[in-house]
């Protein structure tokens, strides 16, 4: 039987993602030997045996706690791209990001995240994604908003930036993912924008626009791991997303671009400003 997501269960898994940085990605941080990382498709897709033994933890975890789950985990995805199939028709699954971020963490740049998103009957439930090394973690339920709870128990809701003009927004643009012509058109049209960045950490950039310290991302690779937690984070606190063709976004849907605002009108600006052809 699928669990109901309460506070408990938000307060379990959010502990296992903190015991799994604490006893495997922590100590490891600025530790790495050189046969430690190691890269997977090419020179901007890495892999360190942190993101390995996290997610062996996070997973035999979850399967504990949840019996009959399914576990989508970025690394196990890498070596069987088949696990990514066992999404779909799951009554109860789990997408798994053990080290979002792991150039920085490789690179021993304090700046990375680990993530979870619970997905029920094909839907984003629930989800977690945790700073190890500001040890707390955003949280978002399903039509229950948004927050971010420290270990102590203080809690601190989230809300996206209000509206405002292109000129004056401050997006996070993730473009190296992207192909040609739109690589050239979006990075021609920054300019367009108050500023750009690129902390190539999902984690941390869904948290700043979900806090409203950004007002926007765009990202073109959607794996689930790195964007369903994010996504419904972000949504929980009020904002807008959908893929480059104005779809919804689902955990399904690895290839399509999104963009991530403020609300409709922003989405609908931005678009204009930066993708339009």
């Amino acid at each position: 039987m699928t669990p109901r997501l309460d506070a408990r269960i938000m307060g379990e898994v959010a502990q296992l993602l903190r015991e799994a940085t604490r006893t495997e990605i922590l100590p490891r941080f600025r530790r790495l030997s050189t046969g430690a990382v190691r890269t997977k498709s090419g020179p901007l897709d890495l892999v360190t045996d942190a993101d390995e033994a996290a997610e062996r933890v996070i997973t035999a975890g979850l399967l504990k706690r949840f019996p009959g789950c399914v576990v989508v985990g970025e690394e196990a995805t890498s070596a069987d791209p088949t696990v990514l199939d066992t999404l779909a028709g799951a009554d109860l699954a789990f997408v798994v990001d053990p080290v979002d971020g792991t150039a920085n963490f490789a690179a021993g740049l304090p700046l990375f995240g680990c993530m979870a998103a619970a997905i029920i009957g094909g839907e984003i439930a629930a989800c977690w994604i945790h700073d190890p090394l500001g040890d707390d973690t955003a949280l978002a339920l399903r039509g229950e908003g948004a927050w971010i709870e420290a270990p102590d128990g203080h809690r601190r809701d989230l809300q996206v930036a209000a509206p405002v003009p292109v000129s004056r927004m401050v997006a996070s643009v993730s473009w190296s993912w992207m192909q040609e012509p739109m690589r050239s058109r979006i990075t021609s049209r920054l300019p367009r924008l108050a500023a750009s960045v690129n902390f190539r950490c999902a984690a941390h950039e869904y948290r700043l626009a979900a806090g409203g310290h950004v007002h926007a991302l765009i990202y073109n690779k959607l794996m689930p791991w790195d964007h369903a937690p994010g996504w419904l984070l972000h949504r929980e606190a009020g904002g807008y997303a959908a893929r480059f063709d104005g779809s919804p976004y689902g955990p399904d849907r690895t290839t399509g671009g999104l963009i991530v605002a403020p609300d409709r009108s922003s989405w609908e600006s931005l678009r204009e400003a930066l993708l339009a052809e």
